[in-house]
C-alpha cells in the first residue's frame, strides 16, 4: 500500500495551496567544471520556497478518482551515462540504474530508444526511466521492481498523453541538507513514516522511495536547456501560466531488496564522481519512447475517464 508524507506541510495548509498555482523558477547551483570536474548542473537545483510546498503538496495528492495506469520495470543496466544531461557523452556521469528500454545509453534517441526492446509490462512503453545507483556497504544493489505510475491529479479530464521524445530531469543531486531536495522521499515497505533521507528499516522490511514528476508543460518543447523549463509543477487543478497543456504525473515507485544501513547513492560530489551520496541526493530522469497510440487510449481511458487500470491499460477499478 502506497503511502505519502507532507513533511510538516498541515491537511489545512495543503487544502489551501490547492487553490494556488505556484510556478516560481528553480535555482541553479553552480558547479564547478575545472581541470576535468565534472559538470552536473542539469541536476544541481534547489527549489525556492514557494516551488518546495508546491512539490510537497502535490506529493500528498492521491489520483483524481482513482486516474491512473502504471507499467511494471525493472533494473536492465548500470552506466556512467545520462542521454539527456551528458548526450553522446559515455562514462561522463555518474553511475545511473537504468529501467525499461534496455538499449539505453550516452546515444540514445528516441529513433534508437523505439528500435530497442524493454523489460516494462507492457512492452509498448519502450521508454527509458534512469536513477542513481543504490550502494549497501559499497556494493551496487539493483531494485526488486521499479513500479511506474501515470496519475491524473491535475484537470484529468484535460490531460493528454505525453509526446514521443518528451524528456525531463527531476531532484537536486547536489544538495547539501535534506531541505535542498523535496522532489523524493524513502520509506520503509509496509511502514507509513517517510523521509527526505535514507530511512534505516527494520530486519524483513525493504527500502523504498518515490520520485514525483511535475504535470504541466509548455506544450512546444521536449526539451529545454536545464532540462527542466519546459515542465512545471502545480497545486490541485491549475497550471501555471505558460503551462498550457496537462500530463499524467509519472511517479516512480522503487523497491530495493535492502534494509538497516550502509546506504549510499552515486553522484557528484565537489566535481567528483562518487559512489558515496547521501539519501537527499535522489533524482531521476524520464525519456518517453511509449507507442504513441497504446499511450494515448491508456491516458483516454484510465486518466480522463477516471479508472485504475492495470499494465495492459484496462479498468481494474473506478
Amino acid at each position: 500500500m502506497r503511502t505519502r508524507n507532507l513533511f510538516g506541510v498541515t491537511g489545512a495548509v495543503a487544502a489551501a495551496l490547492v487553490m494556488i498555482a505556484v510556478a516560481m523558477p528553480a535555482v541553479p547551483v553552480g558547479h564547478g567544471t575545472h581541470d576535468g570536474k565534472v559538470n552536473h548542473d542539469a541536476h544541481f537545483f534547489v527549489p525556492s520556497a514557494e516551488q518546495t510546498e508546491a512539490i510537497v503538496a502535490q506529493q500528498a495528492l492521491a489520483p483524481v478518482r482513482g486516474s491512473e495506469f502504471r507499467a511494471d520495470c525493472f533494473s536492465s543496466h548500470r552506466k556512467g551515462d545520462d542521454p539527456i544531461v551528458f548526450p553522446g557523452r559515455a562514462g561522463v556521469s555518474h553511475i545511473h540504474e537504468f529501467y525499461g528500454n534496455r538499449t539505453a545509453n550516452a546515444g540514445s534517441t528516441l529513433e534508437s530508444l523505439s528500435a530497442g526492446t524493454t523489460n516494462c509490462d507492457p512492452v509498448v512503453d519502450l521508454s527509458s526511466y534512469w536513477t542513481p545507483t543504490l550502494y549497501k556497504n559499497g556494493q551496487p544493489i539493483a531494485p526488486d521492481r521499479v513500479t511506474v505510475y501515470y496519475q491524473g491529479i491535475t484537470q484529468m479530464g484535460n490531460a493528454i498523453a505525453p509526446p514521443r521524445g518528451l524528456r525531463y530531469v527531476i531532484g537536486n543531486a547536489g544538495a547539501t541538507s535534506p531541505d535542498q531536495n523535496p522532489y523524493a522521499r524513502w520509506s520503509c515497505l509496509g511502514a507509513p513514516e517517510s523521509s527526505r533521507d535514507f530511512l534505516t528499516c527494520p530486519p524483513g522490511s525493504k527500502l523504498q522511495t518515490y520520485l514525483d514528476f511535475p504535470t504541466c508543460w509548455d506544450g512546444v518543447r521536449l526539451d529545454s536547456p536545464n532540462h527542466r523549463d519546459h515542465m512545471a509543477f502545480a497545486l490541485g487543478q491549475t497550471c501555471p501560466a505558460g503551462y498550457p497543456k496537462v500530463v499524467p504525473r509519472v511517479e516512480l515507485l522503487i523497491t530495493y531488496p535492502v534494509n538497516g544501513g550502509g546506504l549510499t547513492l552515486a553522484g557528484t560530489r565537489d566535481g567528483a564522481l562518487v559512489t558515496n551520496a547521501p539519501g537527499y541526493t535522489f533524482h531521476g530522469d524520464f525519456f518517453n519512447a511509449w507507442n504513441q497510440n497504446e499511450l494515448q487510449r491508456r491516458v483516454s481511458t484510465c486518466i480522463n475517464g477516471g479508472y485504475v487500470c492495470g499494465t495492459d491499460g484496462e479498468p481494474i477499478q473506478q
